[in-house]
């Protein structure tokens, strides 16, 4: 009982320690729709030419062309698994796509007894996909269709990050370094093993991972100061905002600010000898699931902020930044009253809003 109680302490005084600041934002903005009618879009990304790539979480990948969202999807996507959490996720624009023509694509891979997190590389040509290279599968496969992680980046190196969740019923295989599940893992974008990642060589680890003991994370912003943020998902309290060293443990699911759904403890201990604690701990969840670091011309005043799509809480977190610490959190966008999947800082320096739903709608944020 008196662990109970020492517990619940330490999560009331973390949770007090990050209270929201409802101070007003100075920026004066105006939002509209840019397209309707999607089935929900988890992620967009910006092509050279001011075209828009849109993925769809049913599989397909969709395209925005001169602010209309085109009736016909992008051929070539492969096969995806569309069940529970599973479908298509990420979309991510080579840096040279001007030059190589190349995507990568984040989605689930398999069927109900065995499926996995996969990313292809692929040359987009038009509306079709050619080439189509598997450059990452997770191992091990898993029969579970939640927590598959799915967010990608793009480091200074070229080298690609990529969110792998712990598939929900595999929880343990956060912490054991011979799985792929539940990490944060970092490949070339050929799909072989970066020579400096920090597991390379040892018998007992896998050479992809980066960063591991992580549950659901749907975020990853690599900084323009080079810092590696990256959020997730808690289960009943718990979401976390990490900033993420190679070879450091974040804890899942050994520790945790949050319950279990069912009420039970994941685990009695909130923090541990070698395992990182969170910069941020929301609890209750506002459950996170998409980021972006402004930085743009458009709003000054938002410069560096980061800002956390949530589902639950119906908002974006605007989060002001001191260096290695956050010092300051607002909602903002509430007005739209939905839950939000992503939001991007464009190329024109507005910021894209995409809501989670069945007829789900991409919003641009802009001054008035």
């Amino acid at each position: 009982m008196r662990r109970y109680l020492h517990r619940r302490a330490l999560v009331a005084f973390v949770f007090l320690g990050l209270a929201v600041s409802m101070a007003s934002t100075a920026a004066d903005y105006g939002i509209k729709a840019v397209a309707k009618g999607l089935e929900y879009p988890w992620s967009l990304a910006f092509l050279p030419n001011g075209e828009m790539l849109v993925t769809e979480r049913a599989g397909r990948l969709r395209m925005i062309r001169n602010g209309e969202l085109i009736e016909y999807s992008v051929n070539g996507v492969p096969d995806v698994y569309v069940r529970g959490q599973g479908g298509l996720f990420d979309v991510l624009v080579d840096p040279d796509f001007h030059t190589n023509e190349r995507i990568y694509l984040s989605f689930a891979s398999g069927n109900r007894s065995s499926n996995a997190l996969r990313v292809i590389s692929a040359r987009l040509e038009g509306a079709t996909l050619y080439d189509v290279r598997t450059i990452l599968t997770v191992t091990p496969d898993k029969n579970t269709p939640q927590h598959y992680g799915g967010r990608m980046a793009m480091m200074a190196d070229g080298t690609l990050l990529v969110t792998s969740g712990e598939g929900f019923d595999f929880r343990e295989q956060a912490q054991a370094l011979d799985s792929l599940l539940g990490k944060i893992l970092r490949i070339n974008t050929d799909g072989s093993v970066p020579d400096d990642n920090p597991f390379v060589g040892r018998s007992d680890a896998r050479p992809e991972i980066y960063a591991y003991g992580v549950r659901n994370p749907q975020g990853i912003v690599i900084a323009a100061g080079g810092n590696v943020w990256e959020h997730e998902h808690g289960p009943r309290g718990g979401d976390e905002l990490n900033l993420l060293r190679p070879g450091l443990n974040y804890g899942w699911p050994a520790i945790t600010y949050g319950m279990d759904y069912s009420g039970a403890y994941v685990s009695p201990y909130t923090s541990a000898e070698g395992m990182e604690q969170p910069v941020v701990d929301w609890t209750p969840s506002i459950a996170p699931a998409g980021m972006t670091e402004y930085q743009g011309a458009a709003f000054p005043e938002w410069q560096g902020n980061l800002f956390v799509a949530a589902l639950k809480e119906k908002s974006i977190r605007r989060l002001t930044l001191a260096g290695d610490k956050v010092i300051g959190q607002e909602k903002v966008f509430t007005e739209i009253d939905a839950r939000f999947r992503d939001v991007r800082t464009g190329p024109d320096g507005f910021i894209y809003l995409l809501t989670d739903s069945d007829s789900g709608t991409i919003y641009i944020v802009s001054p008035r």
